[in-house]
């Protein structure tokens, strides 16, 4: 049995901002410090930093006073952000900065004077977020029947859309061209909104479900992206399996595989990859060294408080 790897995979440079902001806080302020919300969607990540001093809670209201409190790579409403403005608290934002460019999206449609429409899954933090940029005129859709169902009243001619960062480009693109066909005027952001991290795990993904008789993606159940590359690979014909670990693989899912695909999403740390090929190998597997076919060179700075400068001088 082989094992073969996906190119990219793991980590993307959002989340090793949002991660780098979090450590980098609790090295300069100690610990505790606040995260509103998981501040990626991997629990072995969320542990870790746990060990190290973060709090992790759910609102703002548990945060007490003067303490340092840091909102999660999702991105939060607008209503979030006053309330940490409004108390004293020492907030740093790892927002992903491709969520950001949409929450921007959305205020300036409106501004403009448009509805906004936008693509999304329904409770996921980013989605909360985005919504929550203005005090109305968004409308969510999660497929192409929504369109009927909720936009009935829309002016046509006054029409935007944005969608969220994480979702697979094949769905949004269906959803995109339904709306052009209802919306002929609708207006769409400058650049796509899906992030060059999902579309490129997308794309290796498929490539990798072509080569493989089973697919394994590491990442959690609440990663919206990860999920998206497990139903990637099953579109295509390949059984596929979201795993958080190695110990979720069992023997009965390799039966009668002879070329086994692991990936990982963009929240995954690659240890957590290391892991399940270390398992795979120990059910008879052999891991297929192949060279990366894509380097991601995009890196976001943290912010300029945390950034740590040389005192020493030259």
């Amino acid at each position: 049995m082989k094992i073969i790897l996906a190119s990219p995979r793991g980590f993307c440079a959002g989340v090793e901002r949002a991660i780098a902001i979090v450590e980098k806080s609790l090295e300069l302020f100690g610990r505790p410090i606040y995260v509103r919300h998981e501040v990626v969607h991997n629990r072995f990540v969320v542990a870790e930093l746990t060990e190290k001093g973060a709090i992790f809670v759910s609102e703002l209201d548990e945060v007490p006073d003067h303490q340092t409190v840091i909102f999660s790579a999702h991105g939060v409403s607008q209503a979030v952000q006053e309330e940490g403005a409004s108390r004293q608290l020492n907030v740093f934002d790892a927002t992903c900065p491709l969520v950001t460019k949409v929450h921007m999206e959305v205020k300036r449609f409106r501004q403009e004077g448009f509805d906004v429409i936008l693509v999304g899954h329904a409770g996921h933090p980013e989605v909360e977020g985005t919504l929550g940029q203005v005090k109305d005129g968004v409308f969510l859709i999660e497929n192409i029947s929504d369109i009927e169902k909720k936009l009935c009243a829309l002016n046509p001619d006054r029409v935007a859309c944005v969608t969220q960062t994480t979702l697979s480009m094949d769905d949004t693109s269906q959803i995109v061209e339904a709306l052009k066909i209802r919306f002929p005027s609708i207006q769409m952001p400058r650049r796509n909104d899906i992030c060059y991290a999902t579309q490129n795990r997308q794309d290796a993904v498929k490539e990798l479900a072509s080569q493989s008789d089973v697919v394994f993606v590491v990442g959690s159940v609440m990663s919206s992206n990860s999920n998206r590359l497990r139903e990637i690979a099953e579109r295509l014909g390949v059984p596929a399996f979201l795993v958080d670990e190695a110990k979720d693989i069992t023997e009965d899912m390799i039966d009668g595989c002879d070329i086994v695909g692991v990936t990982a999403g963009a929240s995954a740390p690659e240890i957590l990859v290391n892991g399940v090929v270390d398992h795979l190998v120990g059910l008879g597997g052999e891991l297929q060294l192949r060279g990366s076919r894509l380097v991601e060179k995009i890196a976001f700075s943290l912010p300029p408080q945390l950034k740590i400068v040389n005192s020493s001088g030259p």
